[in-house]
């Protein structure tokens, strides 16, 4: 095992190599900074310009890119409130309004730390976890990861615990969103008006840019003035002080981290799970609950530990059984076959020294792109300031571009432009975007795990499955728990 360590740490020893990574790290935080755009594409782009490499130079190129996609769509998020891929969304919710507090750099510097740390953690599970991860990967079924929809479904009660009703009926409209198209079991259209160009549903980029993005635009153009005030950011934090603050929250981090590599390792929930599971984790534990939503350093930290540490647990049935943990991981599959080398139970014993070298590329991959988006963060915080005729125009060209490269379509163009005043209404209303938005994302997992799970297992199936009844129980006690903690806090309150 030793031997296979440093035999894939010798693969990477090399300049070409590094460059590549460099470059790589470069194009990947490009991709993930540019709403629309993200790491999957970005793979199905440069693939064609690896062949011929060798294996080492090859996925120094596209695993540092699809490291340093998440990093680079939370810059986006923290500056302008676009999530540059759907799986920073999370980071829009805090990130931003540190950012209109003229702290744009402070929050880049914890999110960059929390990646950098979350990517590392996910490499080490990688290592230590591919001969031994193979019995609890085939223990989850449709049931479980209903239940897990579910879990994640019960973060809009603690989104919108001051205003409930409220909270409902953003979530309920989101579900009903994602219930648009065609019908999962009997193929019938819903809700698409006689309209064919929905019958696919709504697309889930252009509905996210024009809920944050583009009705923050709106917004700013109304109110005037810029995203934070000059004189507020000259005298605001540093990157410095993010990194610092970053590890004044180190359980945080661990626990981001922690869920990331546990979502990373089921196929089919994806980032965007992980990011969500990751905020509402933070709502529940922070020790400055009502700052979130505000600007509370924990709603960075833990989201975008997640982030990153996920690309480390989805490579583990990636490269452990053939089954792509995400929908960058099923491209790279598609590189190694590509390559000649297949992965599957024999990865582990005869190309251990691959696999290892995968383990430090992401931890490599996650160093560089860290490393840029840190000495970048203090110009990157000027974007806050410009005047807003200035940064509209810029913002609102490059979230029209972000909608029609999702699927090329100008129909989701019009979409953005819909959700965008949905969006801007929400916010003037006091209705959470956020719960609109985890329904949505979570609603068609919801619908589909359950049709399957209630097929294979019949009704009840949750309490005929252990891991589903221990996630039940966990949704329960997420629902539950920060009622108590309140009642609790309003009884000291009365005593003193």
């Amino acid at each position: 095992m030793f031997d296979a360590v440093l035999t894939g740490l010798a693969y990477l020893l090399s300049i070409k190599v590094i460059l590549l990574m460099i470059l790589g790290s470069f194009i990947g935080m490009i991709f993930g900074f540019l709403p629309g755009l993200g790491g999957t594409i970005a793979l199905a782009i440069f693939i064609p310009f690896t062949f011929g490499m060798p294996i080492n130079m090859s996925f120094a190129f596209l695993l540092g890119m699809h490291s340093s996609v998440m990093f680079g769509g939370s810059i986006s998020a923290i500056l302008f409130n676009v999530p540059g891929t759907s799986q920073n969304i999370a980071t829009c919710f805090d990130g931003y309004p540190m950012s209109q507090k003229g702290e744009a750099a402070k929050a880049i510097g914890i999110a960059g730390t929390s990646s950098l740390l979350g990517g590392l953690f996910g490499a080490l599970v990688l290592a230590v976890s591919l001969p031994i991860i193979r019995p609890f990967i085939m223990a989850f079924g449709p049931a479980e990861f209903f239940m897990l929809t579910v879990f994640g479904l019960s973060m809009i009660a603690l989104l919108t615990a001051g205003t409930i009703i409220k909270g409902l009926i953003a979530g309920g409209l989101g579900l009903l969103t994602s219930f648009i198209g065609l019908d999962y079991i009997t193929g019938s259209p819903r809700y698409t008006f006689g309209n064919l160009g929905l019958w696919e549903g709504i697309n889930f980029i252009p509905a996210v840019i024009g809920l944050f993005a583009i009705a923050q635009m709106i917004d700013l153009y109304i109110q005037g003035g810029s995203i934070a005030q000059r004189d507020i950011v000259k005298t605001g934090s540093s990157v410095l002080d993010g990194i610092k603050e970053t590890f004044f929250r180190w359980s945080m981090v661990l626990r981001g981290s922690a869920i990331g590599s546990f979502i990373g390792m089921i196929p089919g929930l994806g980032g965007t799970v992980a990011n969500i599971l990751a905020y509402g984790h933070a709502m529940q534990t922070t020790k400055e609950p009502e700052e979130m939503g505000k600007g509370n350093p924990d709603g960075i930290v833990g989201p975008e530990a997640a982030n990153n540490a996920k690309e480390g647990g989805a490579l583990i049935p990636t490269l452990a059984f053939g089954i792509p943990g995400s929908e960058g991981m099923a491209i790279l599959l598609g590189a190694f076959v590509m390559i000649g080398v297949v992965p599957g139970p024999e990865m582990v014993t005869k190309h251990a020294d691959i696999v290892y070298m995968l383990v430090f590329i992401v931890a490599i991959g996650n160093i560089i792109a860290t490393g840029i988006g840190l000495l970048s963060a203090n110009q990157l915080q000027k974007l806050t300031v410009l005047p807003g005729k200035q940064l509209i125009p810029i913002i609102l060209a490059i979230c029209m571009l972000g909608s029609f490269v999702a699927r090329g379509r100008f129909s989701d163009v019009l979409v953005a432009l819909i959700f965008a005043i949905l969006g801007y209404y929400m916010k003037k209303f006091g209705y959470s975007k956020a719960a609109f938005i985890i329904a949505l994302v979570l609603g068609t997992l919801f619908e589909r795990y359950y049709h399957v799970a209630n097929r294979l297992y019949g009704s009840w199936f949750f309490l005929k499955r252990p891991i589903a009844l221990f996630l039940l129980i966990l949704v329960i006690i997420s629902i539950t728990l920060p009622f108590v903690k309140s009642k609790k806090r309003n009884s000291w309150g009365n005593i003193s």
